[in-house]
């Protein structure tokens, strides 16, 4: 189930993690511009064109960031170092409470008496161990998804609404993971030496279906999604759609800023249920070259199926991390099963082991599976500005997107840390395909502004 969240998240536009991203208000923009492309005619030499320096104009452009928004995006994001740690060593604190105390030996216990059924013993062992979990990381929760995105001005939402939308959440859970655990655990009751093998395939089959109905019943209970009136926005991305070959016909407006304050767009979906959304931050705060640019980006992600591609990769990362779970859990129940009153791998009591062990492989595996995520972002981004032909857009929204994520971080620190390519990798990558095309003696249009591409 952690590998369907990775993969949503993917697909969502150079996003961090829910639908929705950020907002530096477009007091930037023309500042930029100015300072980059200069304010000139519309007739501009060849040799001017060719003058453009992508390293230069790639500065120009981090440099127009005000000092103070650099220091406060900085520390937001390297606050979520810090957070990758904690919310392990919570999940990790929480599994060995629940096996030293044997609270998870009552509980498999208990549900051994409610009934005979192996089936509904995982149900009834599985619905009281995800509200435990959920109760004690609720704190850390509460801190990082609500107190944190206030306190940096990016949610909007007051506390009963955003605690409603975690009992909805919870609520999902609570199914989807209990369908989940009452099929793994008869894989481990069926076939004990080789369930690293077939509950991979469960795994990635649960992770295949939520891709397919989240965009129609799941999505939908968080937002409402209805169909964009502006066509002077959605005819442009129409046109990029169709010369794509991407089967819409309309253009959704979500109603995001009831959350956030955070852009965000995406195309999501598969057989029959491809969706264009974005999301309402998206129109109030970028112009009409900027949204093509992100669009082209998500478009990107549908064309060069980069759904079937994290499935697949992420697949192999499952098989390798069960693999390990499986030797390590046998290891583990060697030596302390009887302290702990687990049993074997069918028996639910080892839940909260297996949960540590495959929770503590996600936490060393970070830096690869964001490498992973990283490269189909980095291709997107490469068809987006191919399609959308807009540098300078792709540049305002890498800026943009900046409030949150920062901007110019050292190399291993985009190794580790970074889902997404920085903003700094993405402006540059719009400036270098901007000096080729003006190179080649291709005019530019971005935008409102007239890019001369002169540095100063």
């Amino acid at each position: 189930m952690i590998v369907t969240g990775l993969v949503i998240s993917s697909m969502s536009v150079l996003s961090d993690e829910t639908p929705a991203e950020t907002s530096i208000q477009s007091t930037t923009s023309g500042a930029t511009v100015d300072k980059i492309s200069g304010n000139g005619s519309d007739s501009v030499s060849l040799q001017q064109f060719r003058s453009l320096d992508p390293a230069a104009a790639t500065r120009a452009w981090l440099e127009s960031v005000p000092q103070d928004k650099r220091v406060k995006s900085d520390a937001y994001f390297e606050g979520g170092y810090w957070l990758i740690l904690w919310n392990y060593l919570l999940a990790a604190g929480i599994t060995i409470l629940l096996l030293s105390s044997r609270i998870s030996v009552w509980l498999r216990d208990f549900s051994e008496r409610l009934t005979k059924s192996k089936t509904l013993q995982a149900a009834c062992y599985t619905v009281p161990y995800l509200l435990l979990a959920f109760v004690l990381s609720f704190p850390l929760n509460v801190y990082e998804h609500f107190i944190r995105e206030h306190q940096y001005g990016l949610a909007t939402q007051i506390f009963p609404a955003w605690f409603r939308e975690q009992l909805i959440g919870l609520g999902i859970a609570l199914i989807g993971s209990t369908i989940f655990f009452i099929v793994l655990y008869a894989v481990f009751r069926r076939a004990p030496k080789t369930w690293w093998i077939w509950g991979t395939g469960v795994a990635v089959v649960f992770s295949f279906v939520l891709l397919f109905i989240a965009p129609v019943f799941i999505e939908p209970l968080f937002n409402t999604y209805k169909p964009l009136t502006k066509p002077e926005i959605s005819e442009p991305i129409l046109v990029m759609a169709r010369a794509n070959q991407i089967p819409v016909k309309q253009v959704f407006e979500v109603d995001a800023s009831r959350q956030t304050t955070r852009v965000s767009a995406n195309v999501s979906g598969i057989l029959g249920t491809t969706r264009i959304a974005l999301n309402d931050n998206l129109l109030k705060q970028c112009t009409v070259p900027e949204i093509r640019a992100v669009m082209a980006h998500e478009m990107g992600h549908y064309v060069l199926n980069h759904g079937a591609k994290l499935l697949t990769s992420l697949g192999i990362f499952i098989l390798i991390g069960f693999a390990l779970t499986r030797i390590l859990f046998d290891a583990a129940v060697r030596r302390w099963g009887d302290r702990w009153g687990v049993r074997n791998i069918a028996d639910p009591a080892g839940l909260p082991l297996l949960a540590l062990i495959f929770c503590t492989l996600l936490f060393l595996a970070t830096p690869l599976l964001n490498t992973v995520v990283r490269v189909t972002e980095r291709e997107a981004d490469a068809f987006g500005i191919n399609t959308a032909r807009e540098p300078d857009g792709m540049a305002e929204v890498a800026l943009k997107l900046g409030v949150y994520r920062k901007l110019n971080p050292t190399p291993i620190e985009e190794f580790i840390f970074y889902d997404h390519p920085s903003g700094r990798a993405r402006i540059r990558m719009a400036m270098d395909w901007k000096a080729a095309n003006l190179a080649a003696g291709e005019g530019m249009k971005s935008g409102s502004q007239n890019p001369k591409q002169t540095v100063e």
